[in-house]
């Protein structure tokens, strides 16, 4: 039996922390969103208890390095499940990006084995073993625009009130390690986003309001270590997005539109600067 499940991209529409929890980790106060960039995984059944995971991407890991090795190996062992699988990953999700490339493979791989090994679990279910993976498994395995607090297990699914948007996305030539990023934080300095104006814009169907009240309090961290993103915001604003912003801790940024005509005009444009540039829908 073969089971194929679409891992999306998210990107953060509105990223914020509020205080570090003494294990280190913070809290977290998060808009976030699925596109249509998406990874897919396939899970087979192969008679045997051993999880083996490949790729078509040079640039991911096969063991427990992987998320979604973690995830498939957790979950066996959590439900004491006896039976293992073969795991395919196809890559279109750019690696290190700041769009749950990994945490929505993880995700995709728990919806699946649920599926194969017969578990029966709730989406609520496999969100809680996942947050033990990585913080943005919970709402990858939801996959909806959704509000996000807590360590990241605390999903708010959002109604939808706006059609369908395009998001041009550019992904400067680095890599940025979040747990690098996450040290830095230093909360007396921390300029907050407004999320309750960004979930109101939401409620009330405002794409003016929405791109007027986007934000990330993690991006000025991150732009003060590569420069290459301020540069993309900068220049997606020369060519006329209404906003620019950097989704997760980077250095992916993107901008969201209500025309298809005004994003193809961005995109367009940003591809002579940035060779990375996707044009992608919100789901």
């Amino acid at each position: 039996m073969k089971i194929v499940e679409k891992a999306a991209a998210k990107v953060n529409l509105g990223l914020d922390t509020t205080f570090r929890h003494d294990d280190g980790m913070p809290e977290w106060n998060m808009v976030m969103t699925s596109i249509d960039l998406a990874d897919y995984v396939e899970v087979l059944d192969t008679g045997s208890q051993n999880i083996k995971v490949t790729s078509d991407s040079g640039f991911l890991p096969s063991d427990q390095r992987n998320l979604a090795y973690q995830a498939a190996t957790l979950l066996q062992r959590t439900c004491h499940v006896k039976r293992g699988a073969a795991i395919r990953i196809k890559k279109n999700i750019p690696v290190a990006a700041g769009l749950g490339g990994g945490s929505s493979d993880a995700a995709a791989v728990l919806r699946a084995l649920n599926k194969l090994w017969a578990l029966g679990l709730s989406r609520q279910q496999l969100a809680t073993i996942g947050l033990r993976v990585d913080s943005d498994v919970p709402y990858c395995v939801y996959s909806q625009t959704a509000h996000v607090t807590g360590y990241g297990e605390q999903i708010r699914v959002l109604e939808p009130t706006l059609d369908p948007m395009w998001l041009v996305l550019a992904k400067p030539n680095v890599s940025v390690s979040t747990p690098s990023i996450l040290r830095q934080i230093e909360y007396e300095s921390l300029e907050h986003p407004d999320i309750e104006g960004l979930l109101n814009a939401i409620d009330a169907g405002s794409y003016q309001q929405l791109v007027a009240t986007v934000g990330n309090a993690l991006e000025p961290i991150s732009a003060g270590r590569y420069p290459e993103i301020r540069q993309i915001k900068s220049r997606m604003k020369a060519y006329g997005a209404p906003c620019a912003l950097m989704s997760g801790t980077g250095p992916t940024v993107f901008s969201i539109f209500n025309k298809q005509s005004r994003a193809n005009r961005v995109f367009n444009s940003i591809r002579g600067f940035c060779s990375e540039a996707y044009l992608v829908r919100s789901l």
